[in-house]
């Protein structure tokens, strides 16, 4: 499963309808979390009956395609499925029980109420919301594929418009020649990524690099933010927007980066070895939180093991306990703080980088025990491996560039 995503053109009456599509998407939503918290024991099904039962109530309701709706009802289910398996797996801390949206982006329709123009350079959506006729503006070719082979169709509204994502079902496995290669990588603040072999990567800092503007932003957002006023003005909606444009900006320039180093370290070994890192329990360092957010860790995990399930690479993660403390060389451990950036054994007289010593570590542990394979970074099956259900913001974690 592949996702192709394209801006979407349209008039501003149509720009206001995907809005009313968006709403009434999360509408179903958490009327059917509502529904599943009331009646203990339902199941998916039962919640896309519901759905039928919410458009003879609702005349809004209605008016969006019924595929739409179980759509909707599903990423409902999604939420519940996963907090249960958070139970039945034990998982430490809070479980993930199943929260009411309030800013969704994104409204998803299955195979039903839209059509591709002959060219496939439009899209038409033809339920009771009357979206109409949008351009589709981007570099990827439509016509190479089968319109049976499109499951999902998904309308996103981001800072800077409107979005069409396409979600494929094609085979996303390529075989590559082997390169006999392995290594080991450990993320860290001062390189982005040091791998075994002793090369590392900066660590860009986006975020660092924009701080100024993106407060300055702020300052004027907030300016114009009268308390009490309902609704606010048009100048404070702008301001935010702009605000939202800089933060949009931010986030893809470090997508975009994590997604090309990762790309280059499957490319170049048949193993790849990383840390099982509990990056959300990590973020809980307020002296460190933001360098943290800013590095994107989970992001290449992802990015990784995508990668890796599409040229047949091997990716593993184990356990980070010690892999900086330890000797990569002698195996005894040598206590640092973390500010002590060389490993000098005091034991065998290794000196090394203390990135490039963890790296070691992380690749001899990933040979020496099975390990475990194809864990996301953030416990949920991604868009590829599934196709079935989208994130309530919109957000691909398969859109690859058309280079990639």
């Amino acid at each position: 499963m592949i996702v192709y995503e394209f801006k979407v053109k349209g008039e501003e009456a149509q720009y206001r309808t995907i809005d009313e599509a968006i709403r009434t998407s999360q509408f179903i939503q958490n009327k059917c979390l509502r529904y599943w918290m009331e009646n203990k024991g339902l199941r998916q099904y039962d919640l896309n009956k519901y759905c039928a039962v919410l458009a003879a109530e609702f005349p809004f309701a209605e008016e969006l395609n019924s595929m739409a709706r179980q759509s909707a009802a599903e990423r409902t289910w999604s939420a519940i499925a996963r907090f249960y398996d958070n139970c039945k797996k034990k998982v430490k801390g809070k479980k993930g029980f199943p929260k009411f949206k309030k800013h969704c982006r994104s409204v998803e329709y299955k195979t039903s109420g839209w059509k591709l123009s002959p060219n496939r350079k439009a899209i038409t959506f033809r339920d009771g919301k009357n979206i109409g006729t949008l351009k589709l503006k981007g570099t990827y070719d439509l016509n190479f594929y089968d319109i049976k082979q499109i499951k999902r169709v998904r309308l996103v509204r981001r800072a800077d418009g409107y979005y069409a994502q396409f979600a494929i079902d094609v085979k996303v496995r390529i075989e590559t020649e082997p390169t006999g290669q392995a290594v080991g990588l450990d993320v860290g603040l001062k390189y982005f990524v040091a791998d075994s072999k002793g090369n590392t990567e900066p660590c860009p800092q986006f975020y660092r690099s924009w701080e100024r503007q993106l407060n300055r932003a702020n300052r004027k957002k907030s300016k114009k933010f009268v308390k009490g006023a309902k609704p606010q003005s048009k100048n404070y909606h702008k301001a935010r927007n702009r605000y939202a444009r800089k933060h949009l900006r931010v986030s893809r320039q470090r997508k975009e980066y994590v997604k090309r180093v990762a790309y280059s370290v499957i490319q170049s070994n048949d193993l790849v070895a990383y840390e099982d890192l509990n990056v959300k329990g990590l973020v809980k360092n307020r002296h460190l939180a933001k360098s943290i957010s800013d590095a994107g860790w989970s992001i290449f995990r992802q990015w990784l093991e995508y990668f890796g399930f599409k040229y047949g690479k091997q990716t593993i993660a184990v356990a980070p306990h010690n892999t900086s403390q330890n000797c990569s060389n002698c195996g005894q451990k040598v206590k640092k703080s973390l500010s002590t950036r060389t490993h000098v054994c005091n034991h065998c007289g290794f000196v090394e980088d203390r990135d490039v010593n963890a790296a070691i570590n992380i690749l001899k542990l990933a040979l020496s025990t099975v390990g475990h394979t194809g864990t996301y970074a953030w416990g949920d099956l991604p868009s590829w491996a599934d196709g079935a259900i989208l994130l309530s913001n919109g957000e691909s974690l398969n859109q690859e560039s058309p280079h990639l």
